[in-house]
């Protein structure tokens, strides 16, 4: 009784916050539920975290006021979770230094309206006791499918992700995916809220809690159970070396830099293997070539020259075409080089990043975009399998590309494994890679599908389809990883077959439950 007199005791000083003091309160929640996203991975902060929201939501008087405090909440979560965006903007600080704080809370504003109106819903149906609970994981859970794909998607910072700390509960993902991870992960951190609810009896109260991490024990039980049968086969006559160079990202494009750039990448790449067999097929990261590659025949005689006989090296460059018709396009591309210099397959990067790779409503905002070169890249075709010689049938994605759930795989032609080429040293020593890896690892685990992943300064790594992690180069260090590749799940994961509908429909049952067998509070 003295814990739960405790707790009422710090919701009523929570509550009895006023004007600036409150949206405050609920910015540093925001705040404090990033803790508990890679690389801090603090994952029990989600519960002061949401339960300090939902109390807020119960003390708001009017919608208005409750969409107010959901926005500060996302704010502060969106702030703290997309903070290295600004190491970007750093890289060129005399040319993009003043977009800082127009990007960081730009981009924060915008992404705290999904709280605010997960808030807003949840104050004007006004539910009570654990049916609000339910009823804000089920809002939270579909807007987070919402921003997935609206405005071209930035499904960033899932709260599924938390999760990536465990290789047992990431198994959940290939069920109902990183959105159902959200669910129940949101369910758990916010139940707490039911303690001080003065209508129900302590048995009433305690009960919904001990159901909720139940549900999690259950995930956490079927996800060792899945990774006691997972096998750990490899595919056949096949190593990878994937090349690391670390290379800084301001000296990157520069002319007098470009040519030793690429040297050091080949001389890696020719390196004798100190362990283990030699490699069959060579990788490099996104634009590792910092040329037209397909234009550069010496170049690619030199790519050849380093490339394993009846191997190939797969690199990212720029591809370009200058077209009476269309003018002058380039595609942030992946080619594939065989042994005798010879461009073996190519894929273009069709989900571009704005302001990265292209400016949105270009006519008016009169800036440049932030990678090199004048030209907004073009978008490619779409997604697509590659049939490469000596590899199994890969899925090739280009930096962000892989972030997206249920949406990495040409599903009329599915592959065998995952091939991410990214390049992270845009962000430095920040938590925007280890973000950015974590999310892959959960697209392994929902497609059931081997991923492997090369960074310009890291993070690479091979993670099989259960999302192991079975090789890593941490970030900021220069090497070479000699892997094998693990070969895909067996069969065909639930995730993979049926995709979101089926948790957006029970999520939709869930709330229609939540609303219709519960009074409004009356409180």
């Amino acid at each position: 009784m003295a814990f739960l007199a405790g707790i009422t005791r710090l919701k009523g000083a929570l509550i009895s916050t006023t004007g600036w003091r409150r949206r405050g309160v609920a910015f540093c929640l925001g705040v404090l539920a990033t803790g508990a996203l890679p690389p801090v991975h603090f994952v029990f902060l989600l519960i002061p975290a949401f339960v300090g929201l939902i109390w807020l939501i119960d003390a708001s008087p009017r919608p208005r006021q409750a969409f107010a405090i959901g926005w500060w909440f996302g704010l502060g979560h969106a702030v703290s979770g997309y903070y290295w965006v600004s190491a970007a903007l750093l890289v060129f600080p005399d040319q993009f230094g003043w977009m800082i704080p127009f990007a960081v809370f730009g981009l924060g504003a915008v992404m705290g309206m999904f709280p605010a109106l997960t808030v807003l819903v949840c104050r004007v149906v006004n539910l009570r006791g654990m049916a609000r609970i339910i009823l804000f994981a089920v809002v939270w859970t579909l807007l987070e499918w919402v921003r997935s794909w609206i405005f071209t998607g930035l499904p960033w910072n899932l709260l599924g992700t938390v999760w990536t700390i465990s290789d047992t509960m990431i198994q959940g993902a290939s069920v109902f995916g990183v959105y159902g991870l959200s669910f129940i992960t949101i369910i758990a951190a916010a139940v707490p809220a039911v303690l001080t609810d003065g209508a129900l009896r302590a048995r009433g109260r305690a009960v919904p809690i001990l159901a909720a991490y139940v549900a999690l024990g259950v995930v956490w039980a079927g996800g060792g159970l899945r990774l006691a049968n997972a096998p750990s086969d490899n595919v056949e006559g096949v190593t990878l070396r994937l090349v690391q160079p670390n290379i800084d990202q301001r000296i990157k494009w520069h002319p007098q830099h470009r040519r030793s750039h690429v040297v050091r990448q080949l001389q890696m790449s020719a390196a004798q293997s100190k362990t283990g067999p030699a490699p069959t097929h060579i990788i490099w990261a996104e634009t590792a070539v910092p040329y037209f590659l397909a234009r550069e025949k010496a170049l690619m005689t030199a790519i050849g020259g380093i490339t394993p006989a009846g191997g190939l090296t797969i690199t990212g460059a720029i591809r370009g075409n200058d077209n009476s018709d269309t003018g002058r396009q380039i595609w942030n591309s992946l080619h594939a080089i065989n042994s005798h210099g010879d461009i073996a397959g190519t894929y273009d990067k069709f989900h571009l990043v704005p302001f990265g790779e292209y400016v949105p409503f270009s006519s008016i905002l009169k800036i440049s975009k932030l990678t090199a070169g004048r030209t907004d890249f073009t978008p490619g075709s779409g997604l697509s399998t590659l049939k490469l010689p000596g590899l199994p049938p890969v899925g090739p994605l280009i930096c962000y590309e892989v972030i997206f759930p249920g949406a990495v795989v040409d599903s009329r032609d599915r592959p065998d494994w995952l091939l991410n080429l990214t390049n992270d040293g845009w962000y430095g020593h920040s938590s925007g890679p280890y973000q950015h890896f974590a999310s892959a690892r959960l697209r392994a685990v929902e497609e059931g599908l081997p991923l492997v992943r090369v960074a310009n300064t890291g993070i690479s790594g091979v993670v099989d389809g259960y999302g192991r992690i079975l090789a890593r180069l941490d970030l900021g260090v220069s090497g070479v990883l000699d892997s094998p590749l693990p070969k895909k799940f067996f069969g065909t994961t639930f995730y993979a077959q049926w995709g979101d509908m089926p948790l957006i429909l029970l999520l939709v049952v869930c709330g229609g439950l939540a609303i219709f067998t519960r009074k409004p509070n009356q409180a």
